[in-house]
């Protein structure tokens, strides 16, 4: 904890309010400032490129990348053949090897341009998956990133980042973990509730909608599994919700049980964002339900095992290349993701990729005693009533456990039912043990993971 957050924590409430705002005032600035205008404009003059508009604009803006990669970025200077660097000024990215994220994790600064000085914004991925990956960024590449969120995911669900919105993230905005409450600070300046993700429980939920109301929120974005726990108190508990224009859901993967249950009970559409700390991708959701790739946020692969692309509809690991940031490039970066893109034309029209569906992370990976691996194994929850969330701990090939926490009702026909699917999946010759608790624990940044592994340690 540094010494902010130390301070931060022995203030009264109304302090830390006012800390929030101050805070808050400084981030309006570096991402609402000058340029920013400009950049809306941009996102919004490409929207509706054509396919040959969008492959001439790529293929320009990726060549300009790799050139300056290869000349002027330590990392790629050193480690690439001639002939990868001849492949790069020629924007040949197939030829190029992946980036993995050790190599960032172990010298940031090696991948980050020397021939542009610039004020420098370092942010650190949650470090879920290893030890955080520093991501730098310019002033201006944070203005670009906020336009292209406007533009391409608020817009599209009908808000702005203009209207007074709530948030759920990983800031520890309670730091006292048996608060009694308020379990958010509001940040004045852009009318917006920063929620805790560590506080929310059947009997709290309440004060979470009373927050809603008293600061008169218009839409909500941020961590889908928490948007989707609070959901489903709101439905258990009768709690009337203020009006709401969208939920735009961010950091987890949104399954279409949990859109079901969230418009239910917030009364309002709920839109999917796709993205990373690092900004190397951005796929957001229209208006129509697909999920649009930008292309000028970066070029996205899918790939088999063997290095080759994927069939439409086949699931493959995701890579990137960054293009809406060129200060610290990201090329053929290894998200750790595991994704299906598709073919379909959308009926709005924009010519940009979609994303058939984000599966989860390729450390999600269920494998069986015959060697199948399973990767949407948060399916085996789908029309459970009475389990208000739950996890898979995969303890070695033929041993499950899972941790459910139970709603009202739940019975042992429930656990068997649990028990069968996860059998179905895997096998008889897997043993299943169901376990049951109050609260499944959250990462550090308040996610919760749906699957664990044990097998790798």
């Amino acid at each position: 904890m540094g010494k902010l957050d130390s301070l931060y924590g022995k203030l009264p409430v109304w302090a830390q309010n006012i800390g929030v705002s101050g805070y808050g005032a400084y981030w309006y600035w570096l991402r609402f400032g000058p340029g920013y205008p400009a950049y809306v404009q941009d996102f919004r003059d490409r929207e509706h490129y054509s396919a040959d508009e969008w492959r001439v604009w790529t293929k320009n803006c990726l060549t300009k990348l790799l050139t300056h990669a290869v000349e002027n970025v330590p990392y790629y200077a050193e480690t690439y053949t001639d002939a990868q660097k001849r492949a790069a000024r020629n924007g040949d990215l197939s030829s190029l090897p992946l980036l993995e994220k050790d190599v960032i994790r172990k010298d940031p600064r090696a991948l980050v341009r020397r021939d542009i000085s610039a004020r420098e914004y370092t942010f650190l991925t949650s470090g879920t998956t290893g030890t955080p990956i520093a991501s730098i960024w310019t002033r201006q590449e944070n203005r670009k990133s906020l336009a292209l969120r406007e533009v391409r995911s608020a817009n599209w669900a009908g808000v702005s980042f203009s209207m007074p919105r709530a948030t759920f993230s990983g800031r520890m905005v309670e730091p006292d973990p048996e608060s009694p409450g308020p379990f958010y600070r509001f940040n004045a300046i852009e009318r917006q509730v920063y929620f805790s993700a560590f506080h929310l429980k059947p009997d709290t939920a309440r004060r979470y909608v009373d927050a809603l109301w008293k600061h008169h929120i218009v839409w909500m974005t941020g961590y889908a599994v928490s948007y989707y726990l609070l959901a489903n108190f709101i439905l258990e508990q009768g709690i009337d919700v203020p009006p709401l224009k969208a939920i735009i859901t961010t950091s987890e993967k949104l399954t279409p049980e949990m859109r079901v249950v969230m418009e239910k009970a917030y009364g309002c559409r709920v839109f999917e964002e796709y993205s990373t700390v690092e900004n190397a991708l951005f796929a957001s959701e229209c208006e129509h339900g697909r999920l649009h790739i930008s292309p000028d946020a970066g070029i996205v692969e899918v790939l088999r095992p063997d290095g080759s692309s994927c069939a439409p509809g086949e699931v493959g690991e995701v890579v990137a290349t960054c293009l809406i940031r060129d200060y610290q490039p990201l090329i053929r970066y290894r998200l750790g993701d595991l994704a299906a893109l598709s073919d379909e034309n959308c009926p709005c029209g924009r010519q940009m990729p979609i994303i058939q569906e984000v599966v989860g992370r390729i450390e999600d990976v269920v494998i069986g005693p015959d060697g199948r691996q399973m990767v949407r194994f948060h399916g085996i929850f789908a029309g459970q009533p009475h389990v208000r969330e739950g996890q898979i701990i995969q303890e070695a090939l033929t041993q499950i456990r899972v941790k459910i926490v139970p709603t009202e009702g739940y019975n042992p026909a429930d656990e068997a039912d649990i028990i069968a699917r996860v059998q179905q999946r895997l096998g008889k010759a897997v043993d299943v043990t169901v376990e049951q608790v109050e609260h499944i624990p959250r990462t550090k940044s308040g996610k919760m993971k749906a699957v664990v592994s044990k097998l790798n340690e």
